[in-house]
């Protein structure tokens, strides 16, 4: 069984994100660090969820933002016409998000590799163009504004700090999530799956069963990220969920390292924070950043942290 990561880096990740960074952006006092923190703490949780499902078990899914899309719409829509807690919309997306993709793999699920991403494109997109074209509840292109803040238990929660320390937490706990879905014994089955499924179900694994779970469980995820960037943004449209921001998520993955989560949490920051660092070029950051990627995939193909790296960064082992 793989071992568990050390106690004290654990310790060290959560003061550095809960204390060093909130004191550092308070010391900026201006409000655009923590939005730029905000999103890309939803970023983490986008691609560590896709990591899960592509990089773990194996499946490429290149609808992953369309799920995203509809965790949004279902926080948005909720405190919006309902004025529900971010703690319900939370859970209410988790489980739209999921249930829908449990069972849009129903019928995907057997595909195989390339067969099956283009499966997912498909629904994404077709998920997307629902909500553009179901404008009686969605408000189609025009997108929902308005959308409340952060309130918990009715307490408004909206100020930058207090934002940024929501978004935070829930991140930790997705990662939390991700990470002992990754590196247990259902996480060595998942590899299992990726390897050789045929194999694996010879071995006894029930291989169906496991890729819907694996796969529900990821779109739940990234619509838990969905309701985060509905409240921090206070304004979602289609526009926002499609096709290239499917893309965005995989490069993350593809640049962190296809089966790490250290990886897939480095590869969303460095393609957040990236550009960002390159307003001042103008249009040319994309070209910029575009010679970035694919240096970094020439010469990095198991990405910045592969998956053997990560497994020996946690045993505390020099990487091979």
């Amino acid at each position: 069984m793989l071992a568990r990561a050390r106690p004290y880096g654990v310790v060290i990740l959560l003061a550095f994100v809960l204390g060093v960074v909130p004191a550092l952006l308070a010391a900026v006092n201006l409000g655009y660090p923590f939005r730029l923190a905000q999103l890309t703490m939803i970023f983490i949780i986008l691609a560590a969820s896709l990591n899960l499902v592509s990089g773990v078990a194996g499946l490429l899914s290149l609808g992953h933002a369309a799920f995203y899309g509809v965790g949004a719409y279902t926080a948005a829509l909720l405190s919006a016409r309902f004025g529900t807690d971010l703690v319900v919309n939370l859970v209410a997306s988790a489980a739209v998000a999921g249930g829908i993709g449990f069972l849009v793999a129903i019928p995907t699920i057997r595909l195989v590799k390339i067969f099956f991403a283009v499966a997912t494109l498909s629904v994404g997109e077709i998920i997307i163009l629902v909500i553009t074209n179901w404008y009686d509840l969605t408000r189609g292109p025009m997108g929902v504004r308005d959308i409340p803040g952060f309130v918990v238990l009715g307490m408004d929660l909206g100020s930058p700090l207090r934002s940024y320390y929501v978004v935070a937490v829930v991140t930790l706990v997705c990662i939390w999530i991700v990470h002992r879905l990754s590196h247990t014994v259902y996480g060595n089955a998942l590899r299992a799956l990726r390897e050789d499924d045929q194999a694996a179900g010879a071995m006894g694994l029930n291989v169906g069963m496991m890729k819907l779970v694996i796969f529900a469980i990821s779109t739940a995820l990234a619509g838990v990220a969905g309701a985060l960037l509905a409240h921090s943004t206070n304004f979602i449209s289609p526009d926002m969920f499609r096709l290239p921001e499917s893309i965005l998520i995989l490069t993350m993955v593809v640049v962190g390292g296809l089966g790490s989560l250290p990886g897939a949490v480095l590869g969303a920051i460095v393609l957040i924070i990236l550009p960002e660092l390159g307003r001042d070029f103008g249009q040319l950051r994309m070209v910029l950043v575009g010679a970035v990627l694919f240096l970094s995939i020439l010469l990095m193909p198991k990405g910045l942290i592969g998956e053997v790296t990560a497994f020996d960064l946690l045993r505390g082992k020099p990487s091979r």
